[in-house]
């Protein structure tokens, strides 16, 4: 990747939830294994946030971001006490699909999320945009409800973009990440065929999108992180593959050597 700073790689545990539903700690041995430097959660299946900061601890694993609702109504401190207690630097979250229906559904949206990154920041944390396909479908004005979106936003509100959503709703994620400069921080790298939300993930490079292309398509990223929602293949091993091909090709950094073979 030249002269850029070479990304670490993260998981997203939403991607192994139902082994963690049983066993959290068990699947954060697992992936520490497999050579992630970090994790994304979306919950702690009712651990308390000290066990599992303990556990990340004792696995040399980091926690990248959470997905976690916006803290923005009266569930806010609740959340952000979690969230401090479990060492979270970024909560990551998502408008809902039919939010994007409307101009004012999307300038709501704008004024929810700007709240919580007000709350968040006095916690001396922070707020991340993810989206899904629709932010890319609706368009109003002749802007992408997306583009709308971002401009509303606070700029300390940072971007998770999931590229293969971007792909599903018909656009190159290449241009679209590279597009969005500094702000974009985190991306979620998947491969499939790119056809809906149902989607069956399959390794990088065997699926419809150049998740190559898309990792070195802006040197701001901060976290490449890999997610698989489902799949017809196991899901250590596809996470496996994925952590294979993104760090044997010199596109993230973990903590386990990928030797390809081949001649340097």
């Amino acid at each position: 990747m030249s002269d850029q700073i070479v990304p670490p790689v993260a998981a997203q545990l939403w991607s192994l939830h139902e082994d963690a539903a049983k066993d959290l700690l068990g699947v954060l041995e697992r992936v520490a294994e497999i050579g992630y430097t970090a994790v994304e959660p979306i919950s702690l299946y009712g651990h308390a946030p000290s066990a599992v900061r303990a556990a990340l601890d004792r696995l040399g694993l980091g926690v990248c971001s959470m997905h976690v609702p916006f803290p923005s109504g009266e569930d806010a401190p609740a959340i952000l006490d979690a969230c401090q207690e479990l060492g979270v630097e970024t909560l990551v979250w998502s408008l809902e699909p039919e939010e994007f229906g409307t101009l004012d559904g999307v300038l709501a949206g704008a004024r929810r999320i700007n709240r919580a990154a007000a709350n968040a920041a006095a916690r001396g944390m922070r707020i991340a945009y993810h989206n899904h396909f629709a932010e890319f479908v609706n368009v109003f004005g002749g802007r992408r409800a997306y583009d709308i979106l971002l401009a509303e936003l606070d700029p300390a509100v940072v971007v998770e973009l999931d590229t293969y959503w971007v792909a599903v709703a018909g656009l190159d994620p290449v241009p679209v990440a590279s597009g969005l400069g500094d702000r974009l921080e985190f991306t979620h790298l998947k491969d499939g065929p790119a056809t809906g939300m149902d989607d069956y993930m399959v390794p990088f490079g065997e699926g419809t999108v150049d998740v190559a292309a898309v990792a070195r398509a802006n040197p701001a990223v901060r976290w490449s992180i890999v997610e698989a929602d489902r799949s017809h293949q196991d899901m250590y091993g596809l996470l496996r593959a994925c952590y294979d091909f993104l760090v044997g090709a010199g596109l993230a950094t973990g903590r386990r050597p990928v030797h390809t073979g081949g001649a340097s």
